[in-house]
């Protein structure tokens, strides 16, 4: 149960930041109810863009507050903890990117959001796991395609447009602790429940579920389905925020293990420290932010 009396603390030193707190859906439950938009990495910062908030608290992971400040420069953004990282945004360098589109010169560059801002700044297009599809159909027929860093939601996109693509070998390591096998014992045991999976996870898994959504086409899916049951696989985390919203139907996880040690790193207590110290600053150095954000503009206008 969380501290009354800390949330109170929170709250109070928020009005007087004149601060928004964002909370990603894989936080812990405590995090995600103190939050003034709760949801996924880019539609939060869009949100923070929109309010008058001087300072950002981001509950989420590295990346995610990078984003922030791409889309926000004129705001302080603070994440809470500052090792809260992302490993699967880890996995490819600016470099490694250098190098691929110096072997593959004219490929479209399209960037997963989940990735480093000197990443997004030598991308084309940044994409999200909701628009991947509708991004990649955007890009020219003939020309080549190169997409980082999730081979799993390359491959996923790779199927629904029909594109040849030359995929990074990066994957989330939380999403691919989901196995077929998770989902089969799943059914057996709910055989009534739809099965809704990110397209972060196995391709395996993506071919024998009901249902393929990002964390927000989650929220919106199930609230809308005629369903009561639903075995959801991805990070554990949204299951509160999906209970909460959906009092009436029951979720299941999929794989109890696939926990992001990363996302769990923000708590209230963090969160206290941060709108108290100023502490921890995200900043995104200029040069690297503009072309950043010409990646982000560019998916907005493909929509």
């Amino acid at each position: 149960m969380a501290n009354p009396h800390l949330i109170e603390k929170i709250l109070e030193l928020k009005k007087r930041r004149n601060a928004v707190i964002l909370v990603h859906n894989y936080q812990l439950p405590e995090v995600q109810d103190i939050a003034d938009f709760l949801g996924d990495s880019l539609g939060l910062s869009r949100e923070a863009a929109k309010t008058d908030a001087e300072v950002i608290v981001f509950c989420g992971v590295d990346f995610m507050a990078e984003t922030a400040s791409i889309i926000c420069p004129g705001k302080t953004v603070l994440l809470p903890d500052p090792t809260s990282g992302c490993p699967m945004a880890r996995m490819i360098t600016a470099e490694q990117l250098l190098a691929l589109k110096r072997e593959h010169p004219g490929a479209a560059v399209v960037c997963y959001v989940n990735s480093t801002a000197d990443v997004k700044a030598e991308s084309d297009m940044c994409c999200t796991s909701a628009n991947s599809v509708e991004v990649v159909n955007s890009i020219p027929p003939g020309r080549e395609i190169i997409f980082v860093p999730d081979k799993y939601l390359g491959s996923y996109t790779a199927c629904r447009t029909g594109r040849k693509m030359i995929l990074w070998d990066g994957y989330c390591i939380t999403h691919v602790r989901i196995t077929p096998e998770d989902i089969q014992r799943a059914r057996r045991r709910h055989p009534e429940a739809l099965v809704v999976v990110h397209p972060e996870c196995r391709s395996e898994v993506v071919m024998i579920a009901d249902v393929v959504e990002s964390t927000s086409g989650m929220v919106r899916f199930v609230s809308q389905s005629d369903a009561h049951e639903f075995i959801i696989g991805t990070e554990v985390g949204i299951l509160h925020r999906l209970r909460k919203e959906n009092p009436g139907k029951k979720f299941i996880a999929a794989c109890e293990s696939a926990v992001c040690q990363n996302m769990k790193r923000n708590t209230l207590e963090k969160v206290l420290w941060s709108l108290e110290e100023m502490e921890h600053k995200v900043e995104v150095p200029e040069n690297i932010r503009r072309r950043a954000r010409r990646a982000i503009d560019a998916m907005v206008a493909k929509r």
